[in-house]
């Protein structure tokens, strides 16, 4: 008998007449270290589940399902089952990087498949290749040529900017920059037909799809879990900060955080969440750490009704964005003093240069881009707390540019491509292609 799985275990919410033609199958899992993959994954099945596709958490009988996954999400309403239960002509998978959690293996260096391989390969033997469409959520943002990525990995992996341009030619004549593009492609699975590589962004990055014309980018997959415009005003009593500390650095900026808001009047508490024990103490009546998974529903009120909101990684900045009004975002930095250097900071970037072009203010994006860094800290949060200055205009409406519907948002285009699916059940590569161009579904 399949089980649903809500909460981990609320009841299917399908509408009574569920689409016919596409069974959805999530293939959940951490691919980068966050949890993020794990919810963008569960976001896309809550926008194909309450569009009334049928959706399914299947994995072999005797094989526990991947690190974290069966935990406190907020999950659509799907069957779990141990064999495939075939109810439609069609499939369509969705994975993070599915080139990475869910292909099948090589018998190569680096070939291991990932921990959704065998079910993966099951739904595709079942309803065949050609019935079949793998949806592959790339990293948020991360649109970067070969060559600017060469420069990332040396300049992530420490290397000074006196030193940086010096590596970079060493490294083009090494054949680095072929190398990656090359391994991208191949570790990606760029060459299979069947495989939709949906890179989420804000902007569209032109030399990025001339690098790799099989990617497809799209708008944000937004958690279309706060109405637009749904944040809290600033309180008139206590007002309060929260923090998704999930970077292992959080901890050594905190201090200055806890100084910044030392003189807010009337005084903020701030609310910690972090993945790991803190060694640092705080006065308790001004601060609260606390470690580990809460129940969503309890953490998504708080993260709605706080006055500004500290944010990293892609999922909790785009609640930030979704929500509305201040927030902060770090994402963690690496080394000390001046060789301190910012972690992925891609995302940052991204929103930093979607900031510029919707006009908003030089004071304001200098005050992001410094608290991502890790710089300045103590007097951003001072400024932020007032809200005052550029502060007091923070934007409420940032949306991506560039896109033409439905490839402005990620969530509607896999919904347009599981309907396109459904209508024509033997046609994955034509819509992988189609899709790949940005033609119309």
């Amino acid at each position: 008998m399949p089980s649903r799985s809500g909460r981990s275990t609320a009841p299917s919410r399908r509408p009574p007449r569920a689409r016919a033609g596409v069974d959805v199958y999530l293939f959940p899992a951490v691919v980068g270290g966050g949890l993020g993959d794990i919810e963008e994954v569960l976001a896309a099945g809550r926008e194909l589940e309450g569009a009334g596709f049928r959706t399914v958490l299947y994995r072999r009988a005797g094989r526990p399902l991947p690190r974290a996954v069966d935990g406190p999400w907020e999950w659509p309403g799907v069957e779990r089952r141990a064999r495939i239960v075939r109810q439609a002509p069609a499939a369509l998978t969705v994975a993070p990087a599915w080139g990475i959690s869910a292909a099948p293996s090589r018998d190569e260096p680096f070939g291991r498949g990932g921990p959704w391989e065998l079910e993966s390969g099951d739904v595709e033997r079942a309803y065949g290749p050609t019935s079949t469409i793998h949806v592959s959520l790339e990293e948020f943002a991360r649109t970067l040529g070969p060559a600017a990525e060469n420069r990332e990995r040396l300049r992530e992996g420490g290397v000074p900017d006196r030193d940086l341009g010096r590596c970079l030619r060493r490294s083009r004549r090494a054949g680095e920059v072929d190398q990656f593009r090359t391994a991208f492609t191949r570790y990606r699975e760029f060459e299979r037909p069947n495989v939709l590589h949906l890179f989420s962004t804000f902007r569209p990055a032109p030399g990025f799809a001339r690098e790799y014309p099989e990617a497809v980018q799209t708008g944000p997959l937004w958690p279309r879990r706060f109405p637009p415009g749904s944040a809290h005003p600033r309180s008139a009593h206590r007002p309060e900060w929260v923090w998704y500390a999930s970077p292992a650095s959080a901890e050594r900026v905190a201090p200055e955080v806890v100084q910044g808001l030392a003189d807010s009047d009337p005084p903020v508490r701030l609310y910690i969440r972090t993945e790991r024990p803190w060694s640092a103490t705080f006065p308790p009546d001004r601060v609260e750490v606390v470690t580990g998974r809460l129940d969503p529903a309890t953490w998504h009120h708080r993260f709605a009704a706080a006055d500004v909101r500290i944010v990293t990684g892609s999922r909790t900045l785009l609640e930030a964005v979704e929500l509305g009004g201040p927030f902060l975002y770090f994402n963690g930095v690496l080394g000390e003093g001046i060789r301190r250097r910012r972690h992925r900071p891609e995302k940052v970037a991204a929103l930093l240069a979607l900031a510029r072009a919707a006009g908003v203010s030089a004071a304001l994006r200098r005050d992001l881009a410094d608290f991502a860094r890790g710089r300045r800290v103590r007097s951003v949060v001072h400024r932020a707390a007032a809200g005052t200055g550029a502060w007091a205009r923070f934007p409420r409406h940032l949306r991506p540019v560039g896109f033409r519907p439905p490839y402005d948002d990620a969530g509607r285009l896999v919904l347009a491509v599981a309907d396109a699916l459904a209508r024509s059940p033997t046609d994955a590569l034509g819509i992988v292609q189609r899709t790949r161009a940005g033609s119309p579904l």
